[in-house]
């Protein structure tokens, strides 16, 4: 064994990605250079290839530093290895679009580098990107300027070109979750047809470096081994949307429970002894912002293990019992002033879920015994309780539940089977949870959760502000997205006037290899922010490229008249967007009541 990879062997692989859109050729490219890495340097240079894969450095949940280089600094790193000015380099940036192929052109014109130097190995360059995230405090940009210049002075060309696209996280490789999982069946577990055991256990972990880990070196046997891990994340599950009681009760055949949807943040609380982690519905470690409900889970939850899911609700410092609406809870996240925001904006907490109690995985029980057991290890308190749960095996009840939940404040309900096979779905959006809220009772569309990918400027009045905004969905099989409309209505003129800071971090200078676009925006954004979105109706359309050639050829679908409701989902990741799944089904929806009128 070798237990070296050039990078530059690495980098030709990610060129190949690069050229093609073909998922199958996407994927039988990643399993070869899967392959390649662990012939190469063994099971643990798995890990490493399948992180820089997606662009970073470890799973997001862990908490620890990404590499996140500004560009202007990745720049001053050029100008110092290359011995060029900064101002030269800013330029070609510009000029190329792309940091990283602005490198590439200046490193082809350097002088031939000598056969004594030093190759980048895939493993030095993964351990060198480390140590650059992890530079702090004073002198930290230095150090990481000096660093970056070092690896770019025994760079190749090809090499500089994805080095600086993945220290400036616009890789770009156009590579979903979904398709790594692909490739890691293709690769080591006998084929894609064998990709639903290893799409479990990255449910139940989060992190796919672990996931390739264990599948290369033991395959399916060691895949199936893999359960839920106290302090790992597992991927939440998520609803379909009905807009009826009827609806509801004949999709889960009357075997229901209805709890409230509150207007809250979704967690996902660990408690290993007194040790607390809450982790967001994007996964993300939040644990910090909440010291108030850290407290509450240690005095309130009665076992020494578990993983459980609620909702965080914001309530009136001088009423408890008034809940508030999300976007003030939205305020907590914060990293500085904490104490002063628990004061300012209490919190409390209502429990939904139980998914693991002192070492047993709960997620293969019915939905009944889920509740039981969370039931018996949950003691009341102020702001600590469980989400209310009524049994409805009717229409009437359920309309019943509906208004009360309204009445008190919350969003609508969400119903869930109670059936025997109403397991929870890690990382999938099931029929055993449906919701239902009073907008999609109404004859608009909305609201749905779209991604914003790109801005264009607007005039008169709007000029020199961002006019509207570029907006798409999922299509969860090729994890790609796909536009629906533009939005440039439902925006207060001071919301308008903060959007190009909004999206100061996010711009990039070509559209994202993720997103499946026929208009060109004016400024593209790297696939981030969340935000929803109601129109009147789905109408077909040749410029839209969601379900495009599924309902007619030649045609896709789009939001007629969309309008932002004011709400971001800062809470909720791109991967979570509405999906083209879910707008066909209100096309066919909506479809089915014209012909009916």
């Amino acid at each position: 064994m070798v237990f070296w990879l050039q990078y530059r062997i690495v980098c030709g692989y990610y060129r190949q990605l690069e050229q093609t859109t073909k998922r199958l050729e996407m994927i039988a490219i990643m399993a070869e250079l899967l392959k390649k890495t662990v012939e190469e340097l063994g099971a643990e240079g798995i890990e490493k290839s399948v992180y820089l894969i997606q662009g970073r450095l470890y799973p997001d949940w862990t908490g620890k530093p990404e590499i996140g280089i500004a560009e202007k600094m990745a720049a001053s790193a050029i100008a110092v290895a290359l011995g060029v000015d900064v101002k030269r380099v800013l330029t070609l940036v510009h000029e190329e679009g792309d940091i990283g192929s602005a490198c590439e052109k200046l490193l082809s014109k350097k002088r031939q580098k000598s056969l004594l130097e030093t190759p980048l190995t895939l493993t030095g360059v993964y351990d060198s990107l480390v140590k650059i995230a992890a530079a702090q405090g004073t002198g930290s940009a230095d150090l990481k300027i000096r660093s970056l210049a070092g690896l770019i002075t025994v760079a190749t060309p090809i090499e500089a070109r994805y080095l600086l696209r993945t220290i400036t996280s616009t890789l770009r490789l156009g590579i979903a979750d979904m398709s790594v999982l692909d490739a890691l069946a293709e690769a080591f577990a006998g084929g894609k047809e064998n990709r639903p055991p290893i799409e479990r256990a990255y449910n139940l972990t989060s992190d796919l470096g672990y996931i390739a880990r264990i599948v290369a070196v033991d395959g399916l046997v060691g895949i199936e081994k893999i359960t839920v891990t106290l302090g790992k994340p597992i991927r939440m599950m998520a609803a379909q949307k009905l807009s009826t009681p009827a609806e509801i009760v004949e999709k889960l055949e009357g075997q229901c429970f209805a709890e409230w949807k509150l207007d809250g943040e979704r967690m996902q609380i660990h408690k290993k002894g007194e040790k607390v982690t809450i982790f967001s519905r994007r996964l993300e470690k939040i644990t910090e912002a909440y010291p108030d409900i850290v407290s509450l889970v240690r005095k309130h939850l009665n076992t020494e293990n578990c993983i459980v899911e609620g909702e965080c609700i914001a309530v009136d410092a001088s009423n408890p019992n008034k809940m508030l609406p999300f976007q003030v809870l939205m305020r907590r996240r914060r990293k500085h002033r904490i104490e002063e925001m628990v004061e300012k904006i209490p919190t409390a907490l209502f429990l939904f879920d139980c998914l693991y109690i002192n070492g047993e995985d709960l997620t293969q029980l019915p939905y009944t015994d889920r509740r039981s057991r969370l039931e018996k290890i949950v003691k009341p308190g102020d702001r600590f309780n469980l989400v209310p749960s009524f049994s409805t095996p009717t229409a009437s009840v359920i309309d019943k539940v509906f208004r009360e939940a309204i009445e008190k404040g919350c969003e609508g309900i969400i119903v869930k089977s109670s059936g025997s096979n109403s397991i929870y779905r890690a990382g999938g959006r099931s029929w055993l949870w449906v919701k239902l809220k009073e907008s999609y009772q109404a004859q608009a569309i909305g609201p749905v959760d779209l991604v914003v990918v790109g801005a264009l400027w607007g005039r008169g009045r709007r000029a020199k502000m961002y006019g509207s905004l570029l907006a798409a969905v999922l299509d969860k099989k090729t994890g790609r997205l796909k536009t629906i409309c533009k939005v440039g209505t439902g925006f207060s003129d001071e919301e308008l006037e903060r959007l190009q800071d909004r999206f100061k971090d996010y711009v990039i200078p070509s559209i994202d290899s993720l997103v499946d676009s026929k208009i060109t925006a004016d400024v593209w954004f790297k696939p981030a922010l969340i935000f929803q979105v109601f129109g009147d109706e789905i109408t077909r359309s040749p410029i839209h490229t969601c379900a495009f050639e599924i309902v007619a050829p030649n045609e896709g679908l789009a939001i007629r008249f969309p309008r932002f409701d004011g709400t971001w989902r800062p809470d909720k990741s791109w991967r979570e967007a509405t999906t083209v799944t879910q707008i066909l089904e209100l096309y066919k929806a909506q479809t089915r009541v014209k012909a009916f009128d």
